[in-house]
Parts: structure tokens; sequence; C-alpha cells
């Protein structure tokens, strides 16, 4: 028991340390979590997953706030249909397949690999492109895509926000951290208020792990604001490697 409590502690850790440079904490945190509780619902473990990690996300989204000068017009606009969508895409679930956006997510992850390495200078200056009416409105139908896609599936939420702060608003990737963060938290709240609302929260273990989540996120994003752009353009091109990998496998060979 103390080697699973053990390993459930480590793992929130360094899903709050890799979650808050380049998203995808939940390649961690998940997967410890299904390991040593095979036994416990899925619900319960996905609502326990997402107590812990709120409170990491909000965390370094707080961190981010009060250091990086972010686009008011971009990141609130898309917070708040986040947010909403989230319910959407967690009610989609109930009654239309996944299969086929399981089985694409791998190839779009390695067009966005791809592209990203392509492209050097992508996310390392920060020039944003849009402002005023059409700044907002991009930016409600990201909020709401991507708070859609979290509801109902979610895998890679975090690098996709980033990819799309950099690549549509011209953000560079300490800045798309940081607002991927704020959106982050919306997600994770919508579907924590029905996972808490249906009784699939382990609120203890949650508890435990939210501390580590937090001491994990204090320290990834001290770490991306001291270095800046370029380590997070590191960090996120790591995660969404391993992200393509793990995807493929979850849709064509379990």
């Amino acid at each position: 028991m103390s080697e699973q409590f053990f390993l459930l502690m480590s793992a929130a850790f360094f899903a709050g340390l890799i979650d808050a440079m380049g998203g995808g904490g939940g390649l961690v945190q998940i997967p410890a979590l299904f390991s040593t509780m095979p036994a416990t619902t899925p619900a319960t473990l996905l609502g326990t997953n997402k107590f812990a990690s709120i409170w990491g996300t909000g965390t370094a989204a707080w961190n981010f706030y009060r250091r990086v000068n972010l686009q008011g017009n971009t990141v609130w606009p898309a917070t708040v249909a986040a947010f909403f969508f989230a319910f959407l895409g967690a009610y989609a679930v109930t009654w239309l397949p996944g299969v086929l956006l399981r089985k694409l997510l791998p190839f779009v992850l390695v067009c966005l690999l791809i592209y990203t390495w392509r492209s050097r200078g992508l996310g390392l200056t920060h020039a944003p492109v849009h402002q005023g009416g059409t700044e907002r409105r991009l930016a409600l139908l990201v909020g709401a895509g991507i708070g859609f896609y979290d509801g109902f599936f979610g895998p890679g939420t975090g690098s996709f926000l980033i990819f799309l702060f950099v690549r549509f608003f011209g953000f560079d990737f300490l800045r798309a951290s940081a607002a991927a963060k704020i959106v982050n938290v919306a997600c994770n709240l919508a579907a924590l208020i029905w996972f808490g609302y249906s009784g699939h929260v382990l609120w203890a273990l949650g508890l435990a792990m939210a501390v580590c989540n937090v001491t994990g996120s204090v320290l990834g994003s001290r770490l991306a604001l001291r270095h800046g752009s370029g380590l997070v353009r590191q960090v996120f091109l790591l995660v969404v490697s391993v992200l393509i990998i793990k995807s493929a496998y979850d849709a064509f060979l379990r």
C-alpha cells in the first residue's frame, strides 16, 4: 500500500512539473492511477485525477498570470467558451462514439509535431497577429473547440492549446503555455463539477495528490519563467512525441 501511495504521489509531482511547461500531465498521472487502482471504476479515477490536477494547473496559471503579460481579449473569451463547451463535450460522450477520433489523434499529433519542428522560429518571439473583434471571435472558436474536445475525449488538450495560441495568435511558447493553463483550469473545473456531483472523486487521495501536483507545478512554472520559450518549446515537442506513441498504441494495438 505504501508503495502504491509513493507511486501516486511521485506521479502527481512529475505530472505537475511537466504540465506547467508543455502540457501533458495526464500522460503521467492517469496511467499511475489506473495501474495502482485497477479495481476502481474509470470514472472515479478520472474524477480524482481532475481534482488533483486542477490545483496544480491553477497554481501554474496564477504564477504565469502574475509574471507574464497576456492578451485579455484572447485568453478570457477562450476560457469562458471552454468552460461551457466542456460540459457539452462530456454530454456528447453519451451518444457519440469516440472511436474515429481515437484513431485520428495520432495522425493529427504527427502533423502538429512536424510543423512545429520544421518551423524553427515558431513561438520564440511574441508577436500577436489579431486584435479587437477578430481576436475575440477567434478566441471563442478556439475555446469552444478545445473545451468540447476536452469534455468529449481529452488527450493532449494542453498541447493543442499551446500550439493554437502560438500558430493562430502569434504568442511565444511561454505566453502560450500561460494562456493554455488558464483555459485548462476552466475545462478541468467543468469536468470536476460533473464528477463531484455524480460521486466520482476520491477526495482524500485527490487532496494528497494535489499537494504533490502543486509542488511540481510551482517548480515547472518557475523553470519555464526562468528559461523562457526555448525550454517550453523543447518540453512541448517531447510531450507531443510521447502523446503520439501512446495514442497510436491505444488506437491500434490495445
